[in-house]
């Protein structure tokens, strides 16, 4: 059986992992492509999105596919997917993942599935407006960009010259070997396809910080009504400082659209009909998120919803 080309794709929630992940998948050719997708809520939000004829799909989500928690699943995925007849397989990780221990991971799939890989490199996605608070604030967006072999500077359209040389600079402070590149959209050249950027690695393999005990709380919504743009603004505005990340599919007065809010950026993009809106709220707070959304949704809208853990 011939070896698969294995990419893994990860960066801080809202870095464009699933951006990249859809021009990979749009210039891939007639080659036979399977991704497995990693999300911390119940809700698969991404694997929606990411769904194309012929594509190979798995998603494992409530959690992180580095912790011990899904750490089985991921291998069993893997193996699973090494079975295939395929070209490539793509891993997007989840934002708040740590591939620190993703060398250990590969050994257990080739103890399990046999040389069904060729692992040509981990590739670390990058927000250039929101980078160096999170290297300031969050342990696991420096272990993600140690452990990369390409790190991809995204959304370079929304800086100055200024402000993209300091995040060029953090970059090389962290990781001063692995390739850099720069984009919008997670459009990036796609040259590095027929390279080996394993050969740029830099950190050495080591335990994961994704643990049980440090796994962040996740709630779903959802919604049976429509509502207007700028009461669900309003809402999000409320809880967008508890979360991490939010995003869904919203039913408003003027139809369906993808609702994704990173930091304090809301965004609606047109979308196809749904059966019903969901939204999904990754918490600062551990549980006590609950509250702040119940509360905000009481205090902005006047139609019923339903919460989830």
């Amino acid at each position: 059986m011939k070896q698969k080309k294995l990419y893994v794709l990860t960066g801080f929630l809202g870095s464009g992992k699933t951006s990249l992940l859809l021009h990979l998948l749009d210039h891939t050719g007639d080659a036979k492509v399977g991704v497995i997708q990693n999300e911390f809520g119940k809700i698969s939000i991404d694997g929606i999105l990411s769904r194309r004829d012929g594509i190979e799909m798995t998603e494992i989500t409530r959690g992180s596919i580095f912790c011990s928690c899904l750490k089985l699943n991921f291998v069993q995925a893997l193996a699973e997917m090494g079975q295939k007849d395929l070209d490539y397989v793509i891993v997007e990780s989840s934002g708040l993942a740590d591939p620190s221990n993703i060398e250990e991971i590969l050994n257990a799939v080739k103890l399990l599935a046999g040389d069904c890989y060729r692992f040509e490199g981990a590739i670390c996605l990058i927000d250039a407006v929101n980078f160096p608070v999170q290297l300031a604030d969050i342990e696991t967006v420096d272990r993600q960009l140690s452990h990369c072999h390409m790190a991809v500077i995204n959304k370079t359209d929304l800086v100055d010259h200024h402000q993209l040389q300091a995040v060029i600079a953090a970059v090389r402070k962290v990781n001063p070997r692995c390739r850099l590149e720069l984009c919008q959209n997670g459009k990036i050249d796609l040259a590095f396809l027929n390279e080996d950027l394993t050969l740029l690695a830099w950190a050495e393999c080591e335990d994961s910080l994704n643990t049980v005990d440090n796994k962040p709380k996740t709630i779903s919504m959802e919604c049976s009504m429509p509502v207007a743009q700028a009461d669900l603004t309003a809402f999000l505005q409320k809880v967008l400082p508890d979360t991490y990340r939010i995003k869904g599919f919203f039913l408003l007065n003027e139809g369906w659209f993808q609702v994704d809010v990173v930091e304090k950026l809301i965004e609606y993009h047109p979308t196809e009909r749904r059966e019903i809106s969901q939204m999904v709220f990754l918490s600062k707070i551990g549980p006590k998120v609950i509250r702040t959304v119940d509360s905000a949704w009481k205090e902005t809208m006047s139609v019923p919803m339903k919460l989830k853990n």
